[in-house]
């Protein structure tokens, strides 16, 4: 750990020192891999617990924003991972990539956030049937852009059963494909596929429901990867 980190929580005396150098030692640090961050921030290293909330800030915002009721939630659902991250640090281990153990933390949150707001005890005792709409009922006007089509895709993936949702908004607004994100989240590949397959196909048949005309409707659904990208970029816009 030592050849990353000084006493100071900075990199190594040779990267300091010039411009040229500073920006040497800022893309140095984005090379180090997660867990030895991870590490770094065990052994006291203030900087190094920065720079993981810096990697998965925007990632996070973007897994919970449209599973919860506003962007105040959503923020404090990323608070309560990093800090259930900072509990376990010390039983941590690399096992399994840091982003699957970042994200099991995230999946718990959020699973408890549903026993509050829900308080239906059976309903979550199986969490692929969970559905956002049906649980928070309450649009999410707070991350909605103006485009129609935007609007009508938000409030469909909110009634994708939770599992499908998830899947789903990962593959379109991560852009990871069904074997990233069955690793993410420690899942069979076939599950993930199921998910993903029947997630799309419930979206295409949501969406021409809510629509409130066929235009609307074949717009939305031939340009859910357009859409799906300003999405992305209004909620990282709404996590700053």
């Amino acid at each position: 750990m030592d050849m990353f980190w000084d006493s100071r929580g900075g990199l190594a005396g040779t990267l300091r020192g010039t411009p040229r150098a500073r920006e040497t030692g800022r893309v140095a640090a984005e090379l180090v891999d997660d867990w030895t961050v991870f590490f770094a921030w065990r052994d006291g290293d203030e900087r190094a617990a920065e720079q993981l909330a810096t990697r998965y800030f925007a990632i996070l915002m973007r897994f919970f924003l449209n599973k919860v009721r506003d962007v105040e939630d959503a923020t404090e659902l990323v608070s309560e991972t990093f800090l259930g991250c900072a509990a376990s640090k010390s039983r941590a281990a690399r096992s399994r990539s840091f982003r699957s153990y970042l994200f099991a933390i995230a999946m718990n949150k959020l699973r408890g956030y549903y026993r509050t707001q829900a308080k239906r005890r059976r309903e979550l005792e199986d969490f692929a049937e969970v559905c956002v709409a049906d649980t928070l009922g309450r649009s999410p006007s707070s991350i909605i852009a103006r485009a129609r089509e935007v609007q009508l895709l938000v409030n469909a993936l909110r009634r994708l059963t939770l599992a499908q949702q998830i899947v789903v908004e990962l593959n379109y607004f991560e852009g990871m494909r069904a074997a990233e994100i069955a690793e993410l989240l420690e899942l069979p590949r076939s599950t993930v596929y199921t998910h993903l397959r029947r997630g799309r196909q419930r979206l295409e048949s949501i969406i021409t429901e809510l629509a409130s005309s066929p235009e609307l409707a074949q717009s939305t659904v031939m340009g859910i990867e357009t859409w799906a990208v300003e999405v992305r970029a209004k909620i990282k816009s709404a996590g700053r």
